[in-house]
């Protein structure tokens, strides 16, 4: 097997963020050698709590992160950062508080990919959006000494992949995906499908919205056995799309 020597950071909003985009590109490069760390914003406190309830509402924080909890040990991460914010309140955190956290963590792991919402959040949620303005600050940020001094920064800025402009539920059905634009990589995860299902499955009080764009569909093979990213920065690529990173 070829041993890839890379780091891999996801920056996301919710549990369950990880598991719907990302979670087979971190297994099938982890399988590969890369370490692969997930960094969680919020817990998700305002989300729904299942039908029928799994938890009552003033127990969903607690519940939310044994969830992510769980995923992250199915999915295989190195380790897990929760920032702390509130859910549907992150884009009112101080930005200066999240940027110094982000670069910590960017000059300590030193990515050589890091994953993300892209601008527009994949779908305008707020919290999508202002993890990815805050993540794309801090990639910034962390390879400018004059931030934070005190703490190294990376060698280089590492590439930045965004989700893409197609959700994966919809792009299975497009019978030309490679010339879509947006659709930079095509990773190749079917062998990671069955894992890929039960870290989605262990989201159980986000049932509806995980059954909506996964399971109740007929082509689950087919959405989940792909992972479409786009690039917002980094080394040009020789064709687009590429089928690895």
């Amino acid at each position: 097997m070829l041993i890839v020597l890379m780091n891999l950071l996801f920056c996301f909003a919710h549990p369950d963020d990880e598991s719907f985009s990302g979670a087979g590109t971190a297994m099938k490069y982890a399988a590969a050698g890369a370490r692969t760390v997930l960094v969680t914003a919020t817990l998700g406190q305002s989300g729904k709590c299942g039908q029928p309830p799994v938890c009552r509402s003033e127990d969903l924080e607690v519940t939310r992160e044994r969830e992510l909890r769980e995923a992250v040990r199915i999915i295989g991460f190195d380790e897990l950062h929760l920032l702390g914010y509130r859910d549907r309140e992150l884009s009112e955190a101080p930005p200066g508080d999240v940027r110094k956290t982000l670069v910590a963590i960017i000059r300590r792991e030193r990515p050589s990919t890091v994953f993300t919402f892209d601008p527009n959040g994949f779908n305008v949620h707020p919290d999508h959006v202002a993890i990815s303005r805050f993540t794309i600050d801090a990639i910034a940020a962390a390879a400018d000494p004059r931030w934070h001094s005190g703490v190294e920064p990376p060698y280089a800025v590492p590439r930045l992949l965004w989700t893409p402009p197609l959700p994966p539920w919809d792009a299975a059905h497009v019978a030309e995906i490679e010339r879509e634009p947006g659709v930079d990589l095509i990773i190749d995860v079917a062998a990671w499908h069955d894992r890929r299902v039960a870290a989605l499955r262990a989201h159980r009080t986000q049932h509806l919205s995980i059954d909506r764009c996964f399971f109740n569909r007929p082509d689950l093979h087919r959405i989940l056995d792909t992972e479409i990213w786009r690039q917002g920065y980094g080394p040009a690529l020789s064709e687009r799309p590429t089928r690895e990173l």
